[in-house]
Formats: C-alpha cells, structure tokens, sequence
C-alpha cells in the first residue's frame, strides 16, 4: 500500500496503519515521520493490531526500544519499535545496537528515524504524517 491519505480520527489512522501492516514481512524496516502529536503512535497501534500484539504497545519515548511479541500466519514474530527521539547524537545510537535490531527476522518500526541520515538506507519503508488541519493528518505511505 503506497499513496497519501487523509485521516480525521485515531481510528482511521489505525485503519490506515492495518491495511499498511498486511505487506509487511520479517526484515522490513519502517520509519515513521512527522512532528510530535501527528499521528506516529496511533499508526503504530494499527501496526500492532494486525500482529496480535497490541495489548502490549506502549510510547516507547522513554526507553527507546520496546519488544512486542505477536504472530504471522502461526509463526511467531517480534516487532521492534524503536523511537529516536530523545537521542541526540549518531554516536549514542550506535551504542544501542541499533544496526543489529535492524537486521534481523522481525518487523522494526522506528519513530524519529529521519534524525540520523546515514540510516536512510536501512528503511524499506517510510511513512510521514503531516497535520493537515484541525483534528486531519495527511499521511504518505511510500
């Protein structure tokens, strides 16, 4: 699912987020774009939904990383969501790991990714959310 999209509500982010989800596979990196309140978390819990995993979503803003375990077809899989928003250095993200959560059999999803350019590369995914208006996000799936 690629395109622009207009969302008036958290549930039509999430939908959005649901049908986006479908085509993801074990290795896909997806970095979430776009300002503070515009929409990043409510997409992540429709990511999340498809996976069985939702009950578990939580803003990962002060940890950095959280670990959701859910399946796929049967088979277990972990989904990565990471957000970068705190960290002000490309040298404080390499001490994560960061490279390594990116490269294996699990789904990453990583806020605030576009802060560190020399990861563009990593991301086989990108969504940006703008506001558009009062209570409206745009939001472009590439």
């Amino acid at each position: 699912m690629t395109g622009e999209f207009l969302s008036r509500s958290a549930e039509e982010t999430r939908e959005y987020a649901r049908r986006f989800a479908v085509g993801l596979r074990p290795g896909d990196a997806v970095c979430l774009t776009g300002p503070l309140g515009a929409g990043k978390t409510e997409f992540m819990r429709g990511i999340t939904e498809v996976f069985g995993c939702d009950s578990q979503l939580s803003s990962p803003t002060f940890s950095l990383l959280n670990i959701y375990e859910g399946s796929m077809k049967g088979q277990v899989l972990e989904v990565h969501h990471f957000d970068l928003y705190r960290l002000e250095s490309e040298k404080e993200l390499e001490a994560t790991g960061f490279e390594e959560y990116l490269s294996g059999p699990f789904i990453s999803v990583v806020e605030w990714g576009e802060k560190f350019p020399s990861y563009a590369d990593r991301f086989t995914r990108r969504v940006t959310f703008c506001i558009a208006g009062e209570g409206v996000r745009k939001i472009t799936i590439m």
